[in-house]
């Protein structure tokens, strides 16, 4: 396996103007076992062979897998009681295993913080709404873009995650809904969003398969439309002119956080290989390939990117394109304990969404959902880490 695709640096990311902010212990750890997620369909067939199972076993597992998000095979009574420990060990290695969960919301918003095996940390956030339910999960951990102003940054980037771990949070969430386990009663999962830790276009050979899994309709995958699945970037060019080729109708996010290159360069150092008129250009063209309006995803800090200069130069920004292509989120931001980056004054942040607003602008202020039990991503993880440093 290359370098690339074991460190996760992304295009442009090894070399020259930016380099990935990499974690003191990114050194390689090992590789997560081998999960049914992360085989295909004929290394699923020659694994069960190797077993002594016939190809049709092979069915039953996705099945138990994808549609009942079940990875309990000593239990599967339609398997042969004699296979079923060797199926489990084979096809449904641990890979993720809860360490601490947190509630918020009446406990409509339930954050967790996994451990992986080998000891890494990440997190994923279900948070339900009267009309859907959605999963914010990781892709990476740790993260190597280093803006200063993110929890996760603070970690640098230890490592990918695979498409199994990537998976599995998708799973145990789906299992959470069904259960009644989220406050609401029984439900059903129906949005994905790669938004927790780390850079999702760093990760992307297993976050595209992720992607096809999560939207493939059971018992290939999990089901839910990949119009509801919301792949997010800070501007990593290339993976965004690459996500725009394969003809899947996910939602591109992309975390642009200021309007002019000076300002980017400070709060998003890849903005340095990837300027803000790339990534424009990129997500706009994203656009017109899978017509499919771009998120662009702006955390509002105090004094630095949320005065009214700021909003009408993002507008000017946008309107460029003379099409109703984006959709602004503007992002109280969740601070990090001890930071110099705080919210914006609630002012400002009405201020700022009006500019937008009257100069045609689509955008809506986003809901903090969780800042009462370190919402921000990686504020749990950064937490438990530095108590076991």
């Amino acid at each position: 396996m290359n370098e690339e695709i074991e460190t996760g640096i992304t295009s442009g990311g090894a070399e020259g103007a930016f380099r990935d902010i990499l974690s003191k212990d990114h050194a390689r750890r090992g590789k997560p076992p081998v999960h049914f997620a992360d085989m295909t369909q004929d290394e699923r067939i020659q694994t069960a062979k190797a077993l002594g199972l016939p190809k049709f076993r092979v069915k039953q597992l996705a099945n138990h897998y994808f549609a009942h998000f079940d990875v309990n095979a000593e239990e599967f009574t339609d398997f042969p009681a004699a296979k079923r420990g060797a199926a489990a060990e084979a096809f449904f290695p641990t890979l993720i295993t809860p360490m601490l969960q947190q509630k918020a919301d009446q406990g409509m918003t339930v954050k967790t913080l996994w451990s992986l095996f080998d000891g890494s940390r990440i997190e994923s956030v279900l948070m339900r709404y009267p009309n859907r339910a959605t999963l914010c999960i990781s892709s990476q951990v740790g993260c190597g873009m280093g803006c200063p102003f993110c929890a996760t940054g603070k970690l640098g980037l230890t490592r990918n995650m695979s498409t199994g771990e990537i998976l599995e949070q998708v799973r145990v969430a789906a299992a959470q809904m069904r259960d009644g386990e989220i406050a609401g009663g029984p439900g059903r999962l129906s949005n994905v969003v790669f938004m927790g830790m780390g850079e999702p276009m760093g990760n992307y050979r297993s976050v595209l398969s992720a992607v096809r899994q999560i939207s493939a309709p059971a018992p290939e995958g999990f089901g839910i439309s990949a119009r509801n699945i919301t792949v997010s970037t800070v501007g990593v060019v290339p993976g965004i002119r690459k996500l725009a080729a394969e003809g899947l109708p996910v939602r591109l996010a992309v975390s642009l956080h200021a309007p002019n290159d000076k300002l980017r360069d400070e709060l998003v150092p890849m903005n340095r290989r990837f300027n803000t008129t790339q990534v424009l250009d990129a997500a706009h063209d994203y656009y017109l390939a899978t017509k499919r309006r771009v998120s662009i995803e702006y955390a509002l800090m105090r004094g630095i990117n949320d005065q009214a200069i700021h909003a009408r130069q993002l507008a000017n920004r946008l309107n460029h394109y003379g099409d109703d292509w984006a959709h602004v989120n503007p992002i109280p931001l969740n601070p990090i304990e001890g930071s110099k980056w705080t919210a914006s004054d609630p002012q400002d942040e009405r201020t700022f969404l009006d500019i937008l607003h009257r100069a045609g602008i689509t955008a809506t202020l986003r809901d903090t959902r969780g800042s009462d039990i370190d919402g921000a991503c990686g504020q749990l993880a950064a937490k438990t880490m530095e108590r076991h440093a």
